[in-house]
Parts: structure tokens; C-alpha cells; sequence
């Protein structure tokens, strides 16, 4: 099932998600609801609150933009070998702690399902080691760099409610402003309407 994506300015996008303690079959059918959801709107991450929950559950997926190995410029190990991107994609990633192997940082533009068009560059750590369990609670270990890297640390923040924005120098800012207080302002007025007709008598 397609979930609809959260926009900036609903409140959910600032909540740090909640420690995920069962692996049920209700988990396991959101994050396939969270993949669909990723692929339709054509993303390469998708956190839980992007689809309006507060847990601590991100999904990425890798293989389209790097259909066959040949295509891959970053590096990466899972659980201490490297096995074909295609295998361990979609990755769905549960409780998640996150370590920066180095002090390196690169620039590069990001974009974000939640922020429809908009771009900006961001300063990430180059590699980095995430922990974290799968759909059925087995721990792994990941250590990535370059674009693996930053798109897992960009999912990261949104499980702490932390936006791209947040981490965007000034030039970018300012020349998004304008376009992020009409989307701003555009979910503050969906979430007055919705509560004003919730509060209608039935």
C-alpha cells in the first residue's frame, strides 16, 4: 500500500522516533508499505516519519540508481563482506547507531521526498558505521562511504526528527526561503482544516 508522504511543516518531520522493541507481522507490512511508498515517488531512502510514525525505521533502496556493480563508485561492507548491492536491497534498517569512521566531510546536493523539488547543498561525513537490527530483529553492522554514507546519514536525521535543512549553509537557505514558508504554511493550513473538522459534531 502506498503511504502518503509527509511535507515540512507537519510536526511529525521534528519528532525523534520511538525504540522499536516488537518484530511483528504489523512491522513487517509497514515496511513494505515504506518501500512502496519510497519507490513510487521514485526515493532512495524513506524514514518512518515521512509517512507520519514516529519509530525508529528507515528504509533505503540503492539498486535502481546502481543497477549492477559495475556502476558502483562508493564502498561498502555488510556484516564484514561485501555482497552484491542487489542482495541486501531494499535495506530496511531498525534502531539504528550511527558512527563517523573519520573526520573527512564532502559537499554534495540533496533533495528529500518530504521537501518536493527542493535542493541544497549538505556537508556530510564521507564514512561512516551504522549498527542497527533488520525486519526480524538480527543485528548487522554496516560501514559505507561517499553516497551510500550520505544517504544513510540523511535517513539517520529523520528518525532523530532532524531535516536537511538543518545541516543546509545560509546561501541555500536564503534562496529556498520562500518556497519553504509556502510549504510551510500550506501544511499548518491542512492541519487546521483537519482539526477543525475533527472537531465538528457528527
Amino acid at each position: 500500500m502506498i503511504l502518503r508522504v509527509t511535507k515540512y511543516g507537519e510536526p511529525i518531520l521534528r519528532t525523534k522516533g520511538e525504540p522499536i522493541t516488537s518484530f511483528s507481522k504489523d512491522l513487517e507490512a509497514f515496511a513494505q508499505d515504506m518501500i512502496e511508498t519510497m519507490h513510487a515517488n521514485n526515493g532512495v531512502g524513506l524514514a518512518a516519519q515521512q509517512v507520519d510514525r514516529a519509530l525508529q525505521i528507515c528504509i533505503v533502496d540503492l539498486s535502481l540508481a546502481y543497477p549492477t556493480q559495475e556502476h558502483i563508485d562508493f564502498e561498502y561492507t555488510y556484516d564484514g563482506r561485501t555482497p552484491p548491492l542487489q542482495l541486501i536491497m531494499p535495506l530496511v534498517i531498525v534502531n539504528p547507531h550511527l558512527q563517523f569512521v573519520s573526520k573527512d566531510k564532502d559537499i554534495a546536493p540533496e533533495g528529500c521526498l518530504s521537501f518536493p523539488s527542493l535542493e541544497g547543498d549538505i556537508k556530510r561525513h564521507s564514512s561512516i558505521r551504522l549498527e542497527f537490527q533488520d525486519i526480524q530483529g538480527n543485528p548487522h553492522q554496516l560501514d559505507c562511504n561517499r553516497f551510500f554514507a550520505r544517504v544513510i546519514q540523511h535517513e539517520f536525521d529523520h528518525l532523530q526528527g532532524v531535516l536537511y535543512i538543518d545541516r543546509m549553509g545560509k546561501k541555500d537557505l536564503k534562496r529556498l526561503d520562500p518556497e519553504l514558508k509556502k510549504m510551510k504554511q500550506l501544511a499548518q493550513d491542512k492541519l487546521q482544516e483537519s482539526d477543525h473538522l475533527n472537531s465538528e459534531p457528527s
